[in-house]
């Protein structure tokens, strides 16, 4: 009888919410829109003038609100749009669509209590100065520095947080929220080739530093960064470049479809690039990429996206060279000690999104992607040390096919004084690993001996949690995150191996706890902690059996963002982090270097400056030490962990049309080798940009290495034997960073 009651009630229950909800549905209610491609606008702020109380739109541009007294002005603003005023003097004028017009981004339009704060800041860096190339994009990322090496066709190296992140081991690198970074890669953990994305499609770029956020989880030790591509394209556009070094660039990007009324949009790009470099054996650097993309309103509630990327690209390397080689006369600057170092790579991407919006505040988004990669690359880093005859050039193949999906489910609540969003996530990723192997090999075309040869799986499963919880002037955001890996792998060169390989399994577990509190619009504290995880190569995981398999990460920032006047930002930060095991494998020897536990401290600060409309002037400064914690003293450097980093910039519009722009990058010497006996050298270097833009045409020079400073751009300790020494020598090896060079191009709208 009781079970009969509970039912009856519950059902009445129910009755009841439906009942509810369906007289909530029929209630009038107003939308906010984008006036270009009318699709809805989420988190804009709605106030009105006669009443200290506010509102923002939810996922569908809905939002409600009360008018005390008539008549009110409603007034409605969202960054990088015009701010819309509506003088209401009854009910019914409640019940309408705004339409908001773009406007140019500015800094005194960033809010720093906004939780696009940091997305923000960078929306205004690109706006300032346009990119070109995968360097530029990622130097658009405050913090974050980079390095380049190997001919240009290699991924580039990353340094952030005293992490020398190698390709990406310890950085997160996304596009439009797919990863980027390859795991168990033959050349290195983390491997994150960018060059498949076309640098104009890149709207804006999302980033973070530390391991704080529920929805990163592998890779993301030091922080993450996802580059956000354009929905739709205002104009198709057609660019040329060429410049020093025989550099060649041209780019097209189409409209397909631009259809508002229907909600509609596609665009394709493509690009190719060709240099022969500065160096004595010509790069022959070639790539070519296609990009795609389609979006489509389905429905007020349903949106649906896919779009398509590849990539292609070969060159020739000058490779590390020695500086004695140089100081001696043995190879000059641009020389080489084995010209027949490069390589071949290519990636096929596919994503769809789908976002559908159950309610103003509620959602569900779903991300499903694949990708096709093949990369074969030929080094040589010690030269004569192990094979006096034929030299010790090594090949490094991978090739591999990854799918992945996400989903995501959204849910905001209205609290007396306050708002709660909750969010939740699932997801996976399966690396299918078809070959892996590191080849001894004499000048490309003679095997002489397999080093390593393996294939396998590698799955990632992982959940997570949090709230996002706004009380007055307080931000509070605790979340769960949890992430299990499965490893399968073949040794191919082990016949006593079971026919069924190895396998090993583990799991992380990882809580985060930010908080924030907004003194007034012109401050805001914020302090994040959160732990995170060091990823293993399975090569490490599955053969060394002491290894750990997640090594944890903890770490803190504390900082305060700054807006003392409109035109300038600045926001200090000092951080902490803990690394419980830095084990690598070496993909060069296939080889474990084991490394305990570290400890990196440090500072940021960030300046944002625009005294003028057409002056506009930015800095990041990075400081960190960064020491294993086992060792002595003396004996504790962690190698090449940069120290202190600078970037910035200075840009200024004149003469209605012409902008003129400089920007710098400094990288501090920083220990080489563990007892800080050798030392990486620093470098300050300035490039010089000069457009002119019209509505339907532009021109730009640019001019890298201004002041033509000899620089060493990748720098290295290591153990090499040159072809005519007795023994072998431990020194700086190094990439030569780029001579004076200019590069000049036209581009065109319609």
């Amino acid at each position: 009888m009781k079970r009969t009651q509970v039912m009856v009630a519950f059902l009445a229950l129910m009755i009841n919410g439906l009942a509810l909800a369906q007289e909530k549905g029929t209630e009038k209610q107003s939308f906010i829109k984008d006036a270009d491609d009318k699709f809805p606008i989420s988190d804009a702020l709605i106030k009105y003038n006669h009443s200290s109380e506010h509102t923002h739109s939810g996922s569908d541009g809905s939002f409600k609100f009360s008018v005390k007294s008539f008549p009110d002005t409603l007034v409605i603003s969202h960054n990088g749009y015009d701010e819309v005023k509506w003088i209401v003097t009854n009910e019914e004028d409640k019940n309408k669509v705004f339409f908001l017009q773009h406007k140019p981004f500015q800094i005194s339009e960033v809010e720093i209590n906004h939780s696009s704060f940091l997305s923000a800041i960078t929306k205004v860096d690109l706006n300032k100065f346009p990119v070109n190339s995968a360097q530029d994009l990622l130097r658009k990322v405050p913090g974050l520095f980079i390095a380049q090496h190997a001919g240009g066709g290699k991924a580039e190296q990353l340094f952030l947080r005293g992490f020398d992140a190698d390709h990406g081991t310890d950085v997160s690198v996304n596009v439009d929220g797919m990863p980027v970074n390859i795991v168990s890669h033959a050349h290195g953990q983390g491997y994150s080739d960018l060059h498949f994305i076309i640098p104009e499609t890149v709207n804006n770029i999302d980033f973070g530093k530390g391991a704080y956020y529920m929805d990163r989880g592998d890779f993301d030790t030091a922080g993450y960064v996802d580059f956000q591509t354009y929905d739709k394209l205002k104009n198709s556009m057609v660019k040329l470049e060429g410049g020093s070094f025989n550099s060649k660039r041209i780019l097209g990007m189409f409209n397909i479809i631009n259809d508002p009324n229907k909600r509609k949009n596609a665009y394709v790009a493509a690009e190719y690039n060709y240099t022969d470099g500065p160096f004595d054996v010509k790069q022959n650097f070639n790539r070519v990429n296609i990009f795609g993309k389609y979006n489509e309103w389905i429905t007020d509630k349903d949106y649906f996206n896919i779009q398509f990327s590849t990539f292609n690209s070969s060159w020739n390397a000058s490779g590390q060279i020695p500086e004695r080689a140089v100081n001696e006369g043995i190879i000059g600057r641009w020389g080489s000690i084995d010209p027949t170092e490069g390589g071949s790579t290519s990636r096929t991407n596919l994503q769809m999104n789908y976002k559908h919006i159950i309610s103003p505040s509620e959602q569900i988004d779903a991300m499903l992607w694949y990708s096709k990669y093949n990369f074969n690359l030929y080094s040589d880093f010690t030269f004569y040390l192990k094979d006096k005859d034929h030299g010790d050039e090594i090949e490094q193949k991978d090739g591999r096919n990854i799918y992945g999906a996400e989903l995501k489910y959204t849910k905001s609540f209205s609290l007396p004084n306050s708002s709660l969003n909750w969010i939740s996530g699932i997801g996976f990723r399966n690396d299918d690993i078809n070959t892996l192997q590191l080849n001894h090999v004499y000048h490309r075309d003679l095997l002489l001996d397999k080093m390593a040869d393996v294939n396998g799986t590698e799955t990632n499963l992982h959940a997570y949690s949090g709230l996002i919880w706004k009380t007055g002037k307080w931000t509070i955001n605790p979340a769960l995150r949890v992430d299990h890996f499965i490893f399968n792998m073949h040794n191919l060169l082990d016949p006593e191996q079971l026919p069924s390989g190895q396998s090993s399994e583990g799991t992380r577990v990882s809580p985060k706890l930010n908080f924030s509190y907004a003194a007034n619009d012109k401050i805001m504290w914020f302090l994040k902690t959160g732990m995170g995880f060091h990823s293993n190569d399975m090569r490490v995981v599955v053969q060394e059996k002491d290894a750990k398999t997640l090594p944890y990460s903890l770490g803190g920032d504390l900082g305060v963002r700054l807006h003392p006047f409109k035109s300038l930002i600045i926001t200090p930060t000092i951080w902490y982090l803990y690394l419980q095991q830095e084990f690598v494998y070496v993909g060069d020897d296939a080889v474990v270097e084991p490394s305990g536990k570290s400890r990196r401290y440090g500072a940021d600060l960030g300046i944002r400056f625009q005294p003028l409309e057409n002056l506009y002037l930015n800095a990041d400064i990075n400081y960190s030490h960064a020491r294993f914690i086992e060792e002595k003293k003396g004996e504790d450097y962690v190698p090449l962990a940069p120290v202190v980093t600078s970037t910035g910039s200075v840009n200024w519009d004149f003469l209605n049309g012409f902008s003129l722009g400089l920007q710098y990058r400094y990288l501090g010497d920083r220990p080489a080798v563990e007892d800080n006996s050798l030392r990486t050298k620093s470098y300050f270097v300035n490039d010089l940009i000069l457009s002119y833009n019209r509505a339907k045409w532009g021109a730009n020079l640019q001019i890298n290495n201004l002041f033509n400073v000899k620089w060493n751009e990748a720098q290295f300790a290591t153990e090499t034997q040159l072809k005519n020494e007795a023994e072998p020598i431990t020194d700086i090896t190094y990439t030569p960073g780029i001579p004076l060079g200019i590069k000049m191009g036209v581009f065109y709208k319609f």
